[in-house]
C-alpha cells in the first residue's frame, strides 16, 4: 500500500468491511473480488431478461417478458414523474431505472441465494449492496447527479439555495449535502446486511423450515429498499430543479 493510501482517509473508509473478503489487485489497489463477481451477476441478469423481453416485440397485444418489462418500465416512469416532475422526469427516466433495478436485483440475489453458504478458498460471497463500498458508490452517483441537475438547469445560480431562505442557514444547508449520501449509503447496507446474515445463521442451524417465512420477509424488504433508494434519488433531483 502506497504512503498516499496510507494517509488518505477515503481509503481508510473504504476498508470498513463486515465478514470475510477475497482480494484482487488491480492497477496496484486491493478490491474486493467477490463484489465484482456477484455485480458481473446481476448485471448478466439484467441485460439477459432484457434481451429475451425484446427478441420479437408485439406492438399491439404484449405478453410474457415483454409484458413484464413494459410494467417496470412504466412503473419507473410514474416514480420519475411523480418525484422530478412532467417537465423534467424524461431525462432521468434511465438513471432511475438503473438504480433501481440494479439494487432490486442485488437485494433479492441476497435473499434468494445462501452466498454465504458457498465455499470458497479465500473469502466469502455476498450480494453487492451487502458491501458498503457498493451502496457508497450509489449514493455518491446519485448526489452527481442532482449536483449536475442543478447545475445544468440554473448554472452557478443553483447555489443560492445555501443560503436561503436566510443566510445564517448556510452551515445547515451544506451539511445536509453531506448527510443524504450517507443516509442513503448506510439505510441500504445495513438492511441487506442483516436480512443476509440473520437468513444465513437459520439455515446453517435450522436448514429445513424455520427460515422460509424470514425469507419471504426478506424479499419484502429488499424490493423495499430498492423502491426507497430510487424514490429518494428522484426526490433529491427534483428538488435541484426546483425554481425556489
Amino acid at each position: 500500500m502506497s504512503v498516499f493510501q496510507k494517509t488518505n482517509p477515503l481509503f481508510e473508509i473504504s476498508e470498513v468491511s463486515v465478514g470475510q473478503h477475497f482480494y484482487w489487485q488491480i492497477g496496484g489497489y486491493e478490491v474486493h473480488g467477490q463484489v465484482l463477481l456477484t455485480s458481473w451477476l446481476v448485471f448478466a441478469i439484467i441485460v439477459g431478461l432484457s434481451l429475451l423481453a425484446n427478441l420479437n416485440l408485439k406492438s399491439s397485444v404484449p405478453e410474457g417478458l415483454q409484458n413484464f418489462t413494459e410494467y417496470i418500465t412504466e412503473f419507473i416512469r410514474d416514480l420519475a414523474k411523480a418525484q422530478i416532475g412532467e417537465e423534467e422526469y424524461a431525462t432521468w427516466v434511465p438513471f432511475l431505472g438503473t438504480i433501481f433495478l440494479f439494487i432490486f436485483v442485488s437485494n433479492w440475489s441476497g435473499a434468494l441465494l445462501p452466498w454465504r453458504l458457498i465455499e470458497l478458498p479465500n473469502g466469502e460471497l455476498a450480494a453487492p449492496t451487502n458491501d458498503i463500498n457498493t451502496t457508497v458508490a450509489l449514493a455518491l452517483l446519485t448526489s452527481i447527479a442532482y449536483f449536475y441537475a442543478g447545475l445544468r438547469k440554473k448554472g452557478l445560480g443553483y447555489f443560492k439555495r445555501y443560503i436561503e431562505p436566510a443566510a445564517f442557514l448556510l452551515p445547515i444547508n451544506v451539511l445536509e449535502d453531506f448527510t443524504k449520501p450517507l443516509s442513503l449509503s448506510f439505510r441500504l447496507f445495513g438492511n441487506i446486511l442483516a436480512d443476509e446474515l440473520v437468513v444465513g445463521v437459520l439455515i446453517a442451524l435450522v436448514p429445513l423450515l424455520v427460515p422460509i417465512p424470514l425469507m419471504l420477509l426478506g424479499l419484502f424488504t429488499s424490493a423495499i429498499q430498492a423502491l426507497v433508494f430510487a424514490t429518494l434519488a428522484g426526490a433529491y433531483i427534483g428538488e435541484s430543479l426546483e425554481g425556489h
